[in-house]
């Protein structure tokens, strides 16, 4: 089930809202929150009921794991049984997500035929794994509390942020559940919850889906992008995965609002950035979080010199990359930004400074080139698109040009018309501008925080929601269920 579905918005969300808190209401609090696990877990298995004992066989280790941590049983070796859990869960990862991968590999470094298990790769798996191996590590260092398994269930399946998080800590979320306040309808929660749930569905129904088409049209037509398309084609990509995931991270905040719940913040204008750290600081924070506080700093983040530092970065960030997708293209899409901020780290240390507006030039494009390696199938789809880019393959002005320039025709330029891959050229033009507009706009905070009338919040609300809800005509996943 999707959040920008008819299903979602007009009868499962609905219904789980009332009944969660009616429940409360009668004071039947254990029954509102087996209430909110069930129809998390139906959420869940809407897509394929397949799914559904590999997450339950998760948390039920998990929980087994991390209350032995907080029973404080004698002769248990913590840091033993830790590590047991931990390779519990990149093993139950590493098998559906990447046994093909390194089955493809070993056949191709060893000349073997060894068949591919072709295993359908369970939903959500990357961030509920993640999630889990937190709670252990915080387990393990005594950050949490005793809970019993319905409230762990709640933790882990909180449909609002169980698909493409936010990754949550268990004592960020779990005491939020157990204030009294939380347990009755708070309606400045709901129209604040509502505002947010509709600019997220805006971005993605709106402004991303529309992003995709040019997207899609570009990678399947790789081998006629000529320069300016393949640009366009790449800047289309660039917005579109921010308006998706920003959106659903908006949507799973809103809708956790509705339930009195806080999630972190994910996004924070990621795209103004002015160099590549503080581009992880805005985008995927909780990701970025979980990276810093779970890998890089228990490898000895920056205590041991220069040398050990940029050598943590880089597996940081290699294991970032690889976490996202089981490519050859992932993984050195994360060496590229380990190594960008191994580089960052230098220039600092030289005291180096750069003009404001060239520091974010640099940092949007080298970020607009490496998703190109995000979203390319293989390898050499997206060494293709950037040779493209730099104006390798063809380079192709408007025919109206032809008289006053057909010089250029002895440089190879060659003239046609603008967008034979993408149809109608000046409107992804136009859509490409409205982007950069749009990354540059105040945050939602401006909107939540400040001098924001109630009217005309409730006018963004209306029109953001109503206009989504009629665009919603096709089936469109979200770009972060398929990692």
């Amino acid at each position: 089930m999707l959040f920008n579905s008819y299903e979602f918005i007009f009868l499962f969300l609905p219904i789980t809202f009332f009944v969660y808190f009616y429940l409360n209401s009668k004071r039947l609090i254990v029954a509102s929150k087996s209430f909110l696990v069930f129809s998390s877990l139906f959420f869940y298995s809407y897509w394929n009921p397949i799914y559904l004992p590999i997450i339950l066989s998760s948390m039920v280790f998990n929980y087994a794991v991390g209350t032995t941590f907080l029973k404080e049983i004698k002769n248990i070796n913590k840091k033993v049984l830790l590590s047991i859990g931990i390779l519990f869960n990149i093993g139950l990862l590493g098998y559906f997500k990447y046994m093909d991968f390194f089955i493809e590999n070993f056949n191709f470094i060893f000349n073997s035929e060894i068949g591919l298990l072709n295993l359908t790769l369970p939903l959500a798996i990357s961030f509920f794994t993640f999630q889990q191996i937190a709670y252990l590590v915080d387990s393990c260092r005594g950050e949490t509390k005793e809970y019993d398994f319905l409230n762990y269930s709640l933790f882990v399946t909180f449909f609002p942020q169980l698909i493409a998080g936010p990754i949550v800590h268990h004592k960020e979320m779990m005491p939020q559940f157990f204030k009294t306040k939380n347990l009755v309808k708070n309606y400045k929660n709901i129209a604040l919850g509502m505002f947010i749930f509709s600019i997220g569905l805006f971005k993605k129904v709106v402004i991303a889906d529309t992003f995709a088409i040019w997207v899609n049209a570009g990678f399947e037509n790789i081998e006629a992008l000529t320069l300016f398309e393949a640009w366009a084609t790449s800047l289309s990509y660039t917005f579109q995965l921010y308006f998706d995931f920003s959106g659903y991270t908006d949507m799973a905040i809103g809708i956790a609002l509705l339930f009195n719940i806080k999630l972190p913040i994910n996004f924070n204008s990621p795209y103004k950035a002015l160099n590549i750290q503080d581009f992880w600081r805005r985008w995927h924070i909780t990701l970025s979080r979980f990276l810093k506080d779970y890998i890089y700093i228990p490898l000895g983040g920056n205590r041991n010199g220069d040398l050990q530092t940029y050598n943590n970065l880089m597996i940081t960030f290699l294991i970032g990359g690889i976490w996202h997708g089981a490519g050859w293209t992932f993984l050195f899409w994360g060496f590229l930004h380990g190594f960008a901020l191994v580089i960052h780290r230098i220039w600092q240390k030289l005291n180096f400074k750069m003009n404001i507006f060239l520091a974010w030039f640099i940092t949007f494009n080298f970020i607009n080139i490496t998703w190109v390696f995000f979203r390319a199938k293989e390898f050499e789809d997206a060494i293709k698109v950037l040779k493209a880019m730099l104006g390798l393959t063809t380079i192709s002005f408007p025919i109206s040009f032809e008289s006053q320039l057909s010089f250029l025709q002895e440089y190879g330029i060659v003239f046609r018309g603008f967008g034979q891959v993408f149809g109608n050229f000046h409107i992804i033009i136009i859509w490409i501008i409205l982007g950069f507009i749009l990354i540059f706009l105040p945050s939602k905070k401006y909107f939540i925080e400040y001098n924001v009338s109630e009217r005309k919040k409730a006018f963004i609300i209306a029109f953001m929601f109503l206009y989504a809800v009629f665009e919603l005509k096709k089936y469109s996943e979200f770009l972060y269920f398929n990692f």
